[in-house]
């Protein structure tokens, strides 16, 4: 059997099929799975994410990939998380009434403050770092930490945007709701 270069997660996440088409765009094939082999056998491995903390981590356990998760990035092959997929990588969210996660990444994920002039969710362009804009849709953020190598701000809130750890790299945003520039960050996690 052949194995695929990138696995996506699948834990009943919504932005599966999207992922993939913007994976294909960059012509890069990728497989959806849940299975535990071909997971560990892909040469990267995309963690999405579109919902709920609660309702996710319900499914991983369901789906046994807890784990399996950690035990991916604990053994150096380049791993993405996006949106969701990064929040559940941190130890604690408040969503939910209060959410243990995965905790491969220190820190939490807090609700936006309610701000005059701010909606929350957060849906819309915004950038990083002060430079590139990304599309972002959420309602959490994960606190600045020690491996925040990206920053975002909205509601008056600094907050992780990308978040890089040895082979493992998040981000907030959507890149495949990103246009150009998020394939461009899609490439560079392909080629690192």
């Amino acid at each position: 059997m052949q194995y695929p270069k990138i696995a996506v997660i699948d834990y009943k996440a919504g932005n599966l099929t999207s992922v993939r088409n913007a994976f294909a765009s960059i012509g890069v094939d990728t497989v959806i799975t849940r299975d535990p082999e071909i997971l560990c056998r892909a040469e990267r491995i995309v963690f999405p994410g579109v919902g709920a903390a609660a309702s996710a981590m319900q499914n991983l356990k369901d789906f046994h990939l807890i784990e399996v998760i950690r035990e991916l990035i604990l053994s150096g092959k380049p791993f993405l998380g996006i949106c969701l997929g990064m929040q559940i990588l941190f130890e604690h969210s408040e969503e939910d009434g209060g959410v243990e996660l995965l905790g491969v990444l220190p820190g939490k994920v807090r609700l936006f403050p309610s701000i005059p002039g701010f909606k929350v969710p957060e849906i819309g362009w915004n950038q990083v770092n002060g430079d590139k804009e990304y599309y972002f849709v959420h309602s959490y953020y994960a606190e600045l930490g020690p491996y925040t190598t990206g920053v975002t701000e909205y509601a008056g809130v600094k907050f992780t945007g990308i978040v890089r750890k040895d082979r493992l790299i998040a981000c907030q945003f959507h890149p495949e709701k990103s246009g150009r520039i998020g394939l461009e960050f899609l490439k560079e996690f392909v080629q690192c």
